[in-house]
Protein backbone atom coordinates (compact mmCIF):
# COMPACT_ATOMS: atom_id res chain seq x y z
CA UNK A 1 0.00 0.00 0.00
CA UNK A 2 1.17 3.17 -0.72
CA UNK A 3 1.41 6.27 1.18
CA UNK A 4 -0.69 7.68 -0.47
CA UNK A 5 -3.35 5.76 0.05
CA UNK A 6 -4.40 6.73 3.27
CA UNK A 7 -5.94 9.87 1.91
CA UNK A 8 -8.14 8.50 -0.37
CA UNK A 9 -8.16 4.64 -0.10
CA UNK A 10 -6.63 2.24 -1.78
CA UNK A 11 -9.56 1.32 -4.38
CA UNK A 12 -9.93 4.90 -5.08
CA UNK A 13 -10.27 5.00 -8.46
CA UNK A 14 -11.67 1.57 -9.30
CA UNK A 15 -14.95 -0.08 -10.13
CA UNK A 16 -15.91 -3.01 -8.05
CA UNK A 17 -19.22 -4.83 -8.74
CA UNK A 18 -21.40 -6.37 -6.32
CA UNK A 19 -24.36 -8.73 -7.14
CA UNK A 20 -24.88 -10.26 -3.55
CA UNK A 21 -28.85 -10.05 -2.99
CA UNK A 22 -28.42 -10.54 1.05
CA UNK A 23 -25.84 -8.44 2.88
CA UNK A 24 -25.02 -6.28 -0.71
CA UNK A 25 -25.11 -2.84 1.73
CA UNK A 26 -22.67 -4.41 3.74
CA UNK A 27 -20.29 -5.44 1.26
CA UNK A 28 -21.02 -1.69 -0.43
CA UNK A 29 -20.36 -0.07 2.62
CA UNK A 30 -16.96 -2.06 2.91
CA UNK A 31 -15.70 -1.20 -0.56
CA UNK A 32 -17.20 2.59 -0.72
CA UNK A 33 -15.01 3.28 2.59
CA UNK A 34 -12.17 1.91 0.93
CA UNK A 35 -12.31 4.29 -2.04
CA UNK A 36 -14.13 2.06 -4.69
CA UNK A 37 -16.95 2.95 -7.22
CA UNK A 38 -19.94 0.12 -6.37
CA UNK A 39 -22.11 -1.01 -8.78
CA UNK A 40 -24.89 -3.37 -7.38
CA UNK A 41 -27.21 -5.92 -9.27
CA UNK A 42 -28.48 -8.30 -7.63
CA UNK A 43 -27.59 -11.80 -9.81
CA UNK A 44 -30.76 -13.72 -7.65
CA UNK A 45 -33.20 -13.51 -4.66
CA UNK A 46 -33.72 -15.46 -1.61
CA UNK A 47 -36.95 -16.36 -1.50
CA UNK A 48 -38.10 -17.95 2.03
CA UNK A 49 -40.05 -20.87 2.01
CA UNK A 50 -42.92 -19.92 4.72
CA UNK A 51 -45.71 -20.68 2.35
CA UNK A 52 -43.76 -23.71 0.80
CA UNK A 53 -45.26 -27.33 1.07
CA UNK A 54 -41.49 -28.55 0.54
CA UNK A 55 -40.45 -27.17 4.11
CA UNK A 56 -43.17 -28.12 5.34
CA UNK A 57 -43.68 -31.79 4.40
CA UNK A 58 -39.96 -31.62 5.71
CA UNK A 59 -40.95 -30.58 8.78
CA UNK A 60 -44.01 -32.70 9.95
CA UNK A 61 -41.91 -35.67 8.61
CA UNK A 62 -38.94 -35.11 11.11
CA UNK A 63 -41.62 -34.07 14.55
CA UNK A 64 -43.38 -37.61 13.34
CA UNK A 65 -39.83 -39.40 12.53
CA UNK A 66 -37.03 -38.18 14.21
CA UNK A 67 -33.86 -37.77 12.59
CA UNK A 68 -30.25 -39.09 15.24
CA UNK A 69 -28.79 -35.56 13.72
CA UNK A 70 -29.87 -32.48 12.92
CA UNK A 71 -27.11 -29.91 11.25
CA UNK A 72 -27.72 -26.09 11.08
CA UNK A 73 -25.81 -25.08 8.20
CA UNK A 74 -26.28 -20.99 8.13
CA UNK A 75 -28.01 -18.58 10.91
CA UNK A 76 -30.36 -17.28 8.78
CA UNK A 77 -31.79 -20.32 7.20
CA UNK A 78 -32.37 -21.74 11.08
CA UNK A 79 -33.90 -19.19 12.25
CA UNK A 80 -36.36 -18.81 8.96
CA UNK A 81 -37.11 -22.60 9.85
CA UNK A 82 -38.36 -21.92 13.29
CA UNK A 83 -39.62 -18.92 12.22
CA UNK A 84 -41.97 -20.77 9.62
CA UNK A 85 -42.33 -24.07 11.74
CA UNK A 86 -44.25 -21.32 13.83
CA UNK A 87 -46.28 -20.14 10.92
CA UNK A 88 -47.82 -23.30 10.70
CA UNK A 89 -48.28 -23.95 14.17
CA UNK A 90 -45.62 -26.82 14.95
CA UNK A 91 -42.97 -24.17 15.89
CA UNK A 92 -42.97 -26.19 19.56
CA UNK A 93 -42.73 -29.36 18.22
CA UNK A 94 -40.00 -28.69 15.96
CA UNK A 95 -37.59 -27.08 19.03
CA UNK A 96 -38.94 -30.39 21.43
CA UNK A 97 -37.65 -32.58 18.18
CA UNK A 98 -34.20 -30.30 18.09
CA UNK A 99 -33.85 -30.69 21.84
CA UNK A 100 -33.68 -34.35 22.09
CA UNK A 101 -31.99 -34.89 19.12
CA UNK A 102 -27.53 -34.68 17.98
CA UNK A 103 -27.44 -30.77 17.42
CA UNK A 104 -24.58 -29.66 15.13
CA UNK A 105 -23.93 -25.81 13.80
CA UNK A 106 -22.06 -25.14 10.94
CA UNK A 107 -20.17 -22.42 12.38
CA UNK A 108 -20.22 -19.51 15.94
CA UNK A 109 -22.84 -17.75 13.90
CA UNK A 110 -25.35 -20.28 13.09
CA UNK A 111 -24.41 -21.04 17.23
CA UNK A 112 -25.38 -18.12 18.25
CA UNK A 113 -28.67 -18.52 16.42
CA UNK A 114 -29.41 -22.05 17.82
CA UNK A 115 -28.66 -20.28 21.22
CA UNK A 116 -31.46 -17.54 20.47
CA UNK A 117 -33.89 -20.04 20.29
CA UNK A 118 -33.19 -21.36 23.72
CA UNK A 119 -31.37 -24.77 21.97
CA UNK A 120 -27.70 -25.79 23.03
CA UNK A 121 -25.78 -27.12 20.16
CA UNK A 122 -23.92 -31.12 20.63
CA UNK A 123 -20.98 -29.49 18.96
CA UNK A 124 -19.48 -26.76 16.51
CA UNK A 125 -15.98 -26.06 14.08
CA UNK A 126 -14.02 -23.10 15.10
CA UNK A 127 -14.20 -22.62 11.92
CA UNK A 128 -17.37 -22.55 9.14
CA UNK A 129 -16.01 -25.50 6.93
CA UNK A 130 -18.56 -27.98 6.77
CA UNK A 131 -15.53 -30.49 5.90
CA UNK A 132 -15.01 -30.35 9.88
CA UNK A 133 -18.57 -31.18 10.58
CA UNK A 134 -17.79 -34.70 7.69
CA UNK A 135 -14.81 -35.53 9.47
CA UNK A 136 -16.49 -35.42 12.62
CA UNK A 137 -19.77 -37.39 11.87
CA UNK A 138 -17.64 -39.83 9.46
CA UNK A 139 -15.49 -40.50 12.92
CA UNK A 140 -19.01 -40.91 14.78
CA UNK A 141 -20.04 -43.57 12.23
CA UNK A 142 -22.90 -42.81 10.71
CA UNK A 143 -23.95 -46.51 9.30
CA UNK A 144 -27.83 -46.44 9.80
CA UNK A 145 -28.64 -43.22 11.43
CA UNK A 146 -30.31 -40.38 10.00
CA UNK A 147 -29.26 -37.14 9.20
CA UNK A 148 -31.25 -33.97 8.66
CA UNK A 149 -29.65 -31.16 6.91
CA UNK A 150 -30.78 -27.69 6.88
CA UNK A 151 -29.86 -26.53 3.26
CA UNK A 152 -29.70 -23.04 2.13
CA UNK A 153 -29.56 -23.40 -1.70
CA UNK A 154 -26.04 -23.45 -1.45
CA UNK A 155 -24.55 -26.45 -3.26
CA UNK A 156 -22.38 -28.76 -0.56
CA UNK A 157 -19.92 -30.06 -2.91
CA UNK A 158 -19.55 -33.89 -2.10
CA UNK A 159 -21.21 -33.45 1.88
CA UNK A 160 -24.49 -35.59 1.46
CA UNK A 161 -22.79 -38.13 -1.18
CA UNK A 162 -20.05 -38.86 1.84
CA UNK A 163 -22.49 -39.66 4.16
CA UNK A 164 -24.50 -41.70 2.39
CA UNK A 165 -21.63 -43.44 1.06
CA UNK A 166 -21.06 -44.30 4.75
CA UNK A 167 -24.28 -45.68 5.08
CA UNK A 168 -26.10 -42.56 6.53
CA UNK A 169 -30.17 -41.87 5.58
CA UNK A 170 -29.70 -38.23 4.67
CA UNK A 171 -33.35 -35.85 4.90
CA UNK A 172 -32.53 -32.62 2.92
CA UNK A 173 -34.10 -29.70 4.69
CA UNK A 174 -35.08 -26.69 1.66
CA UNK A 175 -35.43 -23.21 4.09
CA UNK A 176 -34.57 -21.03 1.12
CA UNK A 177 -35.24 -20.86 -2.71
CA UNK A 178 -33.26 -19.15 -4.84
CA UNK A 179 -34.49 -17.09 -7.96
CA UNK A 180 -34.21 -14.48 -10.61
CA UNK A 181 -34.13 -11.01 -9.52
CA UNK A 182 -37.39 -9.59 -10.05
CA UNK A 183 -35.81 -6.68 -12.26
CA UNK A 184 -33.22 -8.27 -14.40
CA UNK A 185 -32.66 -4.86 -15.55
CA UNK A 186 -29.91 -4.06 -13.11
CA UNK A 187 -28.20 -7.96 -13.77
CA UNK A 188 -28.37 -7.08 -18.18
CA UNK A 189 -26.45 -3.57 -17.38
CA UNK A 190 -23.46 -4.93 -15.34
CA UNK A 191 -23.23 -7.75 -17.48
CA UNK A 192 -22.68 -4.98 -20.57
CA UNK A 193 -20.54 -3.09 -18.26
CA UNK A 194 -18.44 -6.03 -17.79
CA UNK A 195 -17.95 -6.74 -21.39
CA UNK A 196 -16.94 -2.72 -22.18
CA UNK A 197 -14.31 -3.30 -19.11
CA UNK A 198 -16.22 -0.45 -17.09
CA UNK A 199 -15.39 -2.74 -14.45
CA UNK A 200 -12.13 -3.03 -12.49
CA UNK A 201 -13.27 -5.78 -10.12
CA UNK A 202 -16.60 -8.62 -9.68
CA UNK A 203 -17.14 -9.59 -5.89
CA UNK A 204 -19.27 -13.38 -5.86
CA UNK A 205 -21.17 -13.59 -2.06
CA UNK A 206 -22.59 -17.35 -3.26
CA UNK A 207 -22.72 -19.70 -6.08
CA UNK A 208 -26.26 -19.51 -6.95
CA UNK A 209 -25.26 -15.93 -7.98
CA UNK A 210 -22.40 -16.55 -9.87
CA UNK A 211 -24.93 -19.25 -11.76
CA UNK A 212 -26.98 -17.01 -12.07
CA UNK A 213 -24.71 -14.24 -13.24
CA UNK A 214 -23.38 -16.77 -16.11
CA UNK A 215 -26.31 -18.52 -17.27
CA UNK A 216 -27.93 -14.60 -17.69
CA UNK A 217 -24.75 -14.24 -19.96
CA UNK A 218 -25.49 -17.40 -21.80
CA UNK A 219 -29.21 -16.56 -22.47
CA UNK A 220 -28.30 -12.96 -23.64
CA UNK A 221 -25.67 -14.96 -26.68
CA UNK A 222 -23.12 -12.85 -24.88
CA UNK A 223 -21.12 -15.51 -22.38
CA UNK A 224 -17.99 -15.84 -24.62
CA UNK A 225 -17.17 -12.12 -24.80
CA UNK A 226 -17.51 -12.15 -20.59
CA UNK A 227 -15.34 -14.79 -20.09
CA UNK A 228 -12.98 -12.97 -22.24
CA UNK A 229 -13.49 -9.88 -19.90
CA UNK A 230 -13.43 -12.09 -16.47
CA UNK A 231 -10.40 -14.16 -18.07
CA UNK A 232 -8.16 -10.83 -18.51
CA UNK A 233 -9.45 -7.21 -17.45
CA UNK A 234 -11.90 -7.86 -14.54
CA UNK A 235 -10.40 -9.57 -11.72
CA UNK A 236 -12.66 -11.85 -10.10
CA UNK A 237 -13.37 -11.72 -6.31
CA UNK A 238 -15.20 -15.05 -4.95
CA UNK A 239 -15.99 -15.43 -0.96
CA UNK A 240 -14.62 -18.85 -0.84
CA UNK A 241 -13.91 -21.73 -2.79
CA UNK A 242 -17.59 -23.52 -3.31
CA UNK A 243 -18.59 -19.74 -4.37
CA UNK A 244 -15.86 -20.01 -7.07
CA UNK A 245 -17.30 -23.35 -8.63
CA UNK A 246 -19.33 -22.27 -11.32
CA UNK A 247 -16.81 -19.88 -12.34
CA UNK A 248 -14.18 -22.47 -12.32
CA UNK A 249 -16.23 -24.59 -14.47
CA UNK A 250 -16.33 -21.91 -16.81
CA UNK A 251 -12.28 -21.36 -16.23
CA UNK A 252 -11.83 -18.58 -14.63
CA UNK A 253 -9.15 -17.88 -12.16
CA UNK A 254 -10.56 -16.27 -9.15
CA UNK A 255 -9.01 -14.61 -5.75
CA UNK A 256 -10.43 -15.54 -2.30
CA UNK A 257 -9.44 -14.41 0.97
CA UNK A 258 -8.04 -17.21 3.42
CA UNK A 259 -11.03 -16.37 5.66
CA UNK A 260 -14.85 -16.59 4.16
CA UNK A 261 -15.66 -13.48 4.71
CA UNK A 262 -16.78 -10.21 3.67
CA UNK A 263 -14.06 -7.74 5.60
CA UNK A 264 -11.19 -10.21 4.18
CA UNK A 265 -12.84 -10.23 0.34
CA UNK A 266 -12.26 -6.66 0.59
CA UNK A 267 -8.70 -6.87 1.83
CA UNK A 268 -7.85 -9.25 -1.17
CA UNK A 269 -9.61 -6.45 -4.17
CA UNK A 270 -7.09 -3.56 -1.76
CA UNK A 271 -4.02 -5.58 -2.55
CA UNK A 272 -4.96 -6.78 -5.88
CA UNK A 273 -5.94 -4.23 -7.53
CA UNK A 274 -3.12 -1.44 -7.19
CA UNK A 275 -0.65 -4.16 -7.72
CA UNK A 276 -2.50 -4.34 -11.24
CA UNK A 277 -2.63 -0.39 -12.05
CA UNK A 278 0.07 0.36 -14.51
CA UNK A 279 2.51 3.00 -12.68
CA UNK A 280 4.67 4.89 -15.38
CA UNK A 281 7.34 8.35 -14.62
CA UNK A 282 6.39 10.27 -17.06
CA UNK A 283 7.63 14.28 -17.10
CA UNK A 284 9.30 14.15 -13.99
CA UNK A 285 5.98 12.69 -12.29
CA UNK A 286 4.54 9.21 -11.14
CA UNK A 287 1.58 8.29 -12.90
CA UNK A 288 -0.47 5.16 -11.65
CA UNK A 289 -3.55 4.65 -14.15
CA UNK A 290 -6.25 2.71 -12.52
CA UNK A 291 -9.99 2.50 -13.88
CA UNK A 292 -12.04 5.75 -13.64
CA UNK A 293 -9.06 8.01 -12.64
CA UNK A 294 -5.45 8.23 -12.12
CA UNK A 295 -2.97 8.93 -9.31
CA UNK A 296 -0.54 11.91 -10.54
CA UNK A 297 2.07 11.77 -7.46
CA UNK A 298 -0.47 10.20 -5.13
CA UNK A 299 -3.17 13.28 -5.53
CA UNK A 300 -6.21 11.37 -7.58
CA UNK A 301 -7.78 13.02 -10.41
CA UNK A 302 -11.64 11.42 -11.87
CA UNK A 303 -10.69 11.15 -15.40
CA UNK A 304 -13.94 11.14 -17.61
CA UNK A 305 -14.62 7.65 -20.06
CA UNK A 306 -13.49 9.16 -23.12
CA UNK A 307 -10.49 10.89 -21.24
CA UNK A 308 -9.69 7.29 -19.76
CA UNK A 309 -9.77 4.97 -23.09
CA UNK A 310 -7.26 7.64 -24.37
CA UNK A 311 -4.78 7.30 -21.65
CA UNK A 312 -5.36 3.77 -21.60
CA UNK A 313 -4.63 3.55 -25.57
CA UNK A 314 -1.50 5.77 -24.96
CA UNK A 315 -0.06 3.61 -21.78
CA UNK A 316 -0.22 0.32 -23.75
CA UNK A 317 3.00 1.91 -25.61
CA UNK A 318 4.26 3.93 -22.96
CA UNK A 319 6.55 6.84 -24.76
CA UNK A 320 5.54 6.15 -28.71
CA UNK A 321 3.64 8.22 -30.51
CA UNK A 322 -0.28 6.92 -30.92
CA UNK A 323 -1.72 8.54 -33.99
CA UNK A 324 -5.08 10.51 -33.99
CA UNK A 325 -6.94 7.50 -36.09
CA UNK A 326 -6.03 4.77 -33.26
CA UNK A 327 -7.12 7.07 -30.28
CA UNK A 328 -10.52 7.79 -32.23
CA UNK A 329 -10.95 3.80 -32.63
CA UNK A 330 -10.29 3.87 -28.64
CA UNK A 331 -13.37 6.38 -27.81
CA UNK A 332 -16.32 5.15 -26.45
CA UNK A 333 -18.87 5.26 -29.47
CA UNK A 334 -16.26 7.08 -31.44
CA UNK A 335 -17.51 8.20 -35.03
CA UNK A 336 -15.18 9.07 -37.89
CA UNK A 337 -14.13 13.05 -36.66
CA UNK A 338 -10.73 13.27 -35.60
CA UNK A 339 -11.46 16.32 -33.85
CA UNK A 340 -13.51 14.35 -31.18
CA UNK A 341 -9.79 13.20 -30.36
CA UNK A 342 -9.26 16.56 -29.94
CA UNK A 343 -11.98 17.89 -27.39
CA UNK A 344 -11.26 14.48 -25.39
CA UNK A 345 -7.77 15.38 -24.64
CA UNK A 346 -8.27 18.53 -23.89
CA UNK A 347 -10.42 17.75 -21.36
CA UNK A 348 -7.96 14.54 -19.95
CA UNK A 349 -5.00 16.77 -19.67
CA UNK A 350 -7.37 18.93 -17.75
CA UNK A 351 -8.25 16.69 -15.39
CA UNK A 352 -4.58 15.21 -14.72
CA UNK A 353 -3.58 18.80 -13.71
CA UNK A 354 -0.59 18.35 -15.31
CA UNK A 355 -0.94 19.16 -19.24
CA UNK A 356 2.33 17.86 -19.99
CA UNK A 357 2.11 14.41 -19.01
CA UNK A 358 0.82 14.02 -22.41
CA UNK A 359 2.31 15.76 -25.63
CA UNK A 360 1.24 16.37 -28.88
CA UNK A 361 3.82 15.52 -31.69
CA UNK A 362 2.67 17.73 -34.73
CA UNK A 363 1.01 15.89 -37.77
CA UNK A 364 1.53 12.67 -36.04
CA UNK A 365 -0.77 12.18 -33.14
CA UNK A 366 0.15 11.95 -29.02
CA UNK A 367 2.73 10.63 -26.77
CA UNK A 368 3.47 9.84 -22.81
CA UNK A 369 6.01 11.80 -22.23
CA UNK A 370 8.14 9.19 -20.59
CA UNK A 371 11.15 10.02 -18.65
CA UNK A 372 13.69 9.00 -20.95
CA UNK A 373 15.46 6.81 -18.13
CA UNK A 374 12.67 4.95 -18.32
CA UNK A 375 12.81 3.53 -21.66
CA UNK A 376 14.62 0.64 -21.22
CA UNK A 377 12.45 -0.48 -18.24
CA UNK A 378 9.20 -0.22 -20.43
CA UNK A 379 10.43 -0.89 -23.89
CA UNK A 380 8.89 -3.13 -25.62
CA UNK A 381 6.42 -4.18 -22.80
Amino acid sequence: MHDDDAQHGPLAGFTVGVTAARRAEELGTLLTRRGAAVLHAPALRIVPLADDSELLAATKELVDNAPDVVIATTAIGFRGWVEAADGWGIGDELLELLRGVELLARGPKVKGAIRAAGLTEAWSPQSESMAEVLDRLLGEGVSGRRIALQLHGEPLPGFVESLRAAGAEVVGVPVYRWMPPEDIAPLDRMLDVTVSRGLDALTFTSAPAAASYLNRAEARGMLPEVLAALSHDVVTACVGPVTALPLQARGIDTVQPERFRLGPLVQVLCAQLPARARALPVAGHRVEIRGHAVLVDGALRPVPPAGMALLHTLARKPGWVVSRADLLRALPGSGTDEHAVETAMARLRTALGVPRLIQTVVKRGYRLALDPSADTKYDGS
